[in-house]
């Protein structure tokens, strides 16, 4: 692995991470460029209160949702599993010292020389939603593993994924299993992903009694199924709402999987990732806009080091709404005004928010923003020549 980021230095901290602290220890105020701040530490809390909650489900982490590869490796290390959608994903994840075993490659549309790669490095599992892609894989990778990739979605979820990927749970399902049987392939397993940053609690109750349905059909023709995959869409930032998610998991795994040879797997992203970055930002730029009646002061327009193009792509692309934090010493007594803010970028279009209300802030001015670490730094672009953020790495004692 020769990636730029791996060589960071990693800085160490006891206790709790300050951002305020290393904004002024790292001398962050100096900076033309946004920063990303990144607690490892968090990562692999994550990873604890994951097996806590969910001790039969071994989680496969979605690469798709930051790739840095010291993400990566921390969780490498930890045990976990990884859902690589690419032939460079699986080269990331395996150079991390990943065994094939630990990899699901769940993309069910893939280019046939990344099938390829998959079968060179040993990668079997793999998910399949349609007909086309059956017959793709009997004629390339004949002794890859099938598993199934049926649609059930969430009623409330940040970004649905059903009319891209999935078929029929009902009927197409079925099809596609009597087809690799007639072609003598193998289907071990059922995948489902009820829509990235799910908030219906009954969504997995749903799914994963529609996979019950289909392990029995797998079983009847001789299927060796063992392979549940709940798929995705566990929140990143709100471990109260995990927890209960993680129960109606549970009690739906003990009602329809009571049977402990059934491998069950999940591909968490957001949940691991979201909570680890926070991105730090420069006002560059400000204007005031002031009402025509009465001279007063009425919104504040702040432009930033960082927009839509880089970082805050997860606004467009994920329907995040980003929350600001200042590092002003004390704002008990200072009004607050409506403020704009706006990326570096000359696209007018580069709003990342014009629903906040701050103090009147000045031009060097920094603003925190927490919970940036998913479906953003994969995403970002040099747009118009500003630099994407680089990353620092902090780590508990």
């Amino acid at each position: 692995m020769c990636d730029s980021r791996q060589q960071q230095k990693i800085n160490y901290y006891e206790h709790r991470l300050n951002i305020r602290q290393v904004i002024e220890d790292a001398n962050l105020q100096e900076l033309d460029e946004a920063l990303n701040i990144c607690d490892l530490s968090s990562v692999e809390r994550k990873f604890h209160l994951w097996r806590s909650l969910l001790p039969r489900v071994h989680p496969f982490y979605a690469v798709k949702c930051n790739d840095d590869p010291m993400i990566v490796q921390v969780l490498a290390k930890l045990g976990a599993g990884f859902d690589c959608a690419s032939k460079n994903e699986l080269k990331l994840v395996l150079g991390s010292a990943v065994t094939p075993e630990r990899i699901i490659f769940a993309n069910p549309c893939r280019p046939v020389s990344h099938l390829a790669y998959a079968e060179q490095h040993g990668v079997t599992n793999g998910t399949v939603d349609n007909e086309f892609e059956i017959y793709k894989l009997y004629k390339h990778y004949p002794s890859s593993n099938l598993i199934v990739r049926y649609k059930s979605e969430a009623k409330e979820a940040q970004c649905p994924l059903g009319d891209k990927f999935g078929c029929d749970a009902d009927g197409d399902a079925t099809a596609l299993m009597l087809l690799a049987k007639a072609l003598e392939l193998n289907v071990t397993g059922t995948s489902v992903h009820v829509g990235s940053g799910c908030s219906e609690l009954g969504a997995y109750n749903r799914a994963i009694r529609k996979a019950k349905n289909l392990f029995q059909f797998g079983q009847l023709l001789d299927f060796d199924m063992n392979l549940l995959d709940i798929g995705g869409g566990f929140p990143g930032s709100d471990d109260e709402k995990f927890e209960k998610i993680a129960e109606d998991v549970n009690k739906s795994l003990d009602r329809y999987f009571p049977d402990e040879n059934v491998e069950i797997i999940a591909e968490p992203g957001r949940f691991f990732v979201a909570s680890a970055l926070t991105l730090i930002c420069k006002i560059h730029a400000k204007r005031e806009v002031r009402d025509q009646s009465t001279g007063k002061l009425d919104t504040v327009m702040y432009y930033l080091n960082d927009g839509i193009y880089g970082s805050f792509n997860c606004i467009l692309y994920d329907h995040q709404v980003v929350t600001a934090e200042h590092y002003l010493d004390s704002t008990e007594d200072l009004p607050q005004f409506k403020s704009l803010l706006f990326g570096p970028t000359c696209d007018a279009l580069d709003m990342i928010t014009d629903n906040l209300h701050l103090p009147n802030l000045k031009r060097g001015d920094l603003l925190g923003f927490p919970n940036m670490g998913a479906y953003t730094v994969p995403v970002a672009s040099p747009f118009n020549g500003f630099e994407v953020p680089k990353v620092m790495y902090f780590q508990a004692i």
